[in-house]
């Protein structure tokens, strides 16, 4: 099973390309926007990238250069502009191959295999992607960056919130008390009086929209969970 990457903002034309991937030996990861497309590339590391050139948040053009400069996987673009200038300026900036809209999925399935047997090894394909990347649902944490992702947005993390959630979801399912937390993070012991992890967790919390403290549990008199089965979109 090939993973790719599809980053369309056509939903008609995204769910029909889908569909017909994963019929055969493809499963796809769906993009929307041109500026949420790197940091998704950097926390699930697919192994090929079909991309649309008018996207909205930033322009296809441009997050191809941009997937090029931290990794050889290939890249197909799909777009409706007939300007053979694109495809020349594209096929230069990095990408593998070029298929006009409107796609027959054949065709574009046929484009795709090829594409497989340039790769001599799938795992060298994304061998300069962060293979530390941690997902948990729609939670993606690519930890040589620092990108969090949640539902495809980035979440803009403080040094000391993505500490802090570093150190619940390396333990996911166990409970871990106030000491444990604030010996990972400063390597001071918890004096019983010190109500900064209290007060990091609240802030985690709205980060990611948990006010009912179901992704980030209390565990009343023990400490805090994180729940790996909660953060399903």
């Amino acid at each position: 099973m090939y993973r790719v990457m599809l980053v369309e903002d056509d939903e008609r034309l995204a769910a029909l390309v889908t569909e017909y991937l994963q019929a055969y030996e493809f499963s796809v990861d769906l993009v929307i926007r041109g500026d949420l497309a790197l940091a998704h590339f950097k926390a699930t590391s697919p192994d090929m990238v079909v991309l649309d050139l008018m996207l909205p948040g930033m322009d296809g053009m441009v997050v191809s250069r941009q997937i090029r400069e931290v990794s050889k996987v290939p890249i197909l673009i799909l777009t409706a502009r007939e300007d053979s200038y694109d495809e020349v300026s594209a096929l230069e900036q990095g990408a593998d191959d070029f298929v006009s809209k409107p796609v027959q999925p054949r065709i574009l399935l046929a484009r795709l295999r090829a594409l497989v047997r340039r790769i001599p090894d799938r795992n060298a394909a994304s061998s300069d992607v962060d293979q530390d990347a941690l997902q948990f649902g729609a939670l993606h944490i690519s930890r040589s960056d620092r990108v969090v992702l949640w539902k495809q947005q980035v979440v803009d993390l403080s040094n000391t919130e993505f500490k802090l959630l570093m150190v619940l979801v390396e333990a996911p399912g166990k409970v871990l008390s106030r000491d444990d937390i604030l010996k990972k993070m400063r390597g001071i012991e918890f004096d019983g009086l010190d109500r900064s992890i209290d007060n990091l967790i609240s802030r985690l919390r709205r980060r990611f929209d948990d006010q009912n403290s179901e992704k980030i549990k209390t565990v009343w008199g023990e400490g805090y969970l994180f729940s790996p089965s909660a953060w399903e979109a």
